[in-house]
């Protein structure tokens, strides 16, 4: 792996092999269960007719190119299918293997991949990053000046793996987004979500404003170390970056690179052989293309970040986006922390990590989130004021992607909903589908 990233010692990587290791299970579903009478998980032919209609009708009134939907009750699943066109002009239709570019639901992969360290031994959340990264910043940034130079005071608390977690480190936030693109000069972007495309794109999906020819994450996430934080750590919330430097010290800590950590620990195990950074070639033709609303009609948007899948270079992953895959393959990722941390035969997570992770808000009471907005370890914690359907209950927590992949783990309803498009402008129609699919058991 490169030589920037530190291997901890032979005994922890020998420690590391233990995590997604086969158990005696706890009752839980262990496997998704199809072919269930739908009158048994307390729905009916009717209701789940209701449901195909919504999403036909986003399909027939324009509002999505390709929808894809997984609901799934106490193991049993209610509801795979998909709608709409993979490739409106070559009249493929669209089909719930398809794959789809997922950006921000890998951070809650990522996050899940540090707690399998912290439940190794090997760090702990309330930890200083520090201890591990000693170059990270302890200052955050008061003033910048026209010729780029710029005043600092000392952070009031050290920066620690919850604030990565959370999204609440002050990396890049506030004046120093500014600072770095200035210093930069505006570089190009890249495969970068929020960046415009150049001429030649990089391998990988990567985020927008840092250096495109960095072989590995680590090269970005020391440059960004050298700059100081936007506020101190724990006072707001600043969101993306942090994951990415949490997926950094995933890499110092168990001494492998991203990729091959989470496949080892996470993906391999929960059986989710066709989610990953990259892919042979012949698999784009898997990803549904992807399309823009404007005025009312789909026009085809850029292909990069799917093509970016697909590189014959594969040494750059993120840990904040980056992943790709078929709506089922992260839904065994949803059942498992459904499940306290354990599917398919195998533990993750124990379940009081998985408590700690999904029930904790970290977030001062005002944030830049709004009002009611509150996050965990990796995952936004709904609750009476903010959730996207009222039938959600309080105990939700979910994360999204930034083409409109969505998903909610329901511990109160026992119950998951995912919801995938791959439209970058799009209409909000999300909440009506969330509403529609929980009325599957009114």
């Amino acid at each position: 792996m490169h030589s920037k990233t530190i291997v901890t010692s032979i005994a922890a990587a020998a420690i590391l092999l233990s995590c997604g290791t086969a158990k005696q299970t706890t009752g839980v579903p262990q496997s998704f269960k199809y072919n269930t009478a739908v009158q048994a998980v307390g729905t009916s032919p009717e209701k789940i007719a209701g449901l195909d209609s919504l999403l036909q009708s986003f399909v027939q009134q324009k509002k999505a190119s390709a929808v894809a939907a997984f609901v799934a009750k106490g193991g049993n699943v209610v509801y795979k299918k998909a709608f709409g066109w993979k490739d409106i002009e070559r009249q493929i239709p669209a089909s719930p293997e398809d794959y789809y570019v997922m950006f921000s639901q890998t951070k809650a992969v990522t996050t899940v991949a540090f707690m399998t360290l912290v439940e190794n031994g090997l760090v702990a959340v309330d930890e200083p990053v520090s201890k591990y990264f000693p170059e990270i910043p302890d200052s955050v940034v008061t003033k910048v000046a026209e010729d780029g130079t710029y005043e600092a005071r000392p952070v009031k608390s050290p920066m620690t793996f919850a604030h990565l977690m959370s999204h609440s480190s002050g990396l890049n936030a506030g004046l120093v987004g500014q600072l770095r693109r200035a210093r930069m000069q505006g570089g190009a972007a890249g495969r970068n979500a929020g960046g415009a495309q150049p001429a030649a794109a990089p391998a990988g999906q990567r985020t927008g404003g840092g250096n495109t020819s960095a072989r590995y994450l680590a090269d970005e996430m020391q440059a960004l170390a050298k700059y100081p934080l936007g506020f101190d750590p724990g006072s707001q919330w600043n969101y993306h970056i942090s994951t990415n430097m949490l997926a950094y010290m995933v890499e110092r800590i168990s001494g492998k690179p991203l990729r091959q950590y989470v496949k080892e620990t996470i993906l391999e195990p929960l059986g989710m052989k066709n989610t990953d950074w990259y892919f042979a070639p012949e698999a784009l033709d898997r990803f549904v293309k992807p399309y823009n609303l404007v005025d009312g009609k789909l026009e085809p948007a850029s292909t990069m970040f799917s093509e970016g899948a697909v590189s014959t270079v594969q040494t750059y992953a993120e840990g904040a986006i980056g992943l790709n895959g078929p709506i089922e393959d992260y839904a065994r990722f949803c059942q498992m922390l459904l499940n306290k941390g354990e599917f398919n035969g195998r533990q993750i997570l124990k379940p009081e990590t998985v408590e700690q992770m999904t029930t904790i808000n970290r977030l001062p009471e005002e944030n830049a989130g709004g009002k009611g907005f509150r996050f965990g370890l990796g995952f936004e914690l709904y609750n009476a004021q903010k959730k996207p359907a009222p039938e959600v209950s309080n105990t939700a927590y979910a994360w999204g992607g930034l083409y409109g992949t969505e998903y909610v783990i329901d511990p109160e309803n026992n119950m998951i909903v995912l919801f995938y498009l791959n439209m970058p402008k799009r209409e909000t129609i999300y909440p009506k589908f969330l509403s529609k699919a929980y009325q599957l058991f009114k």
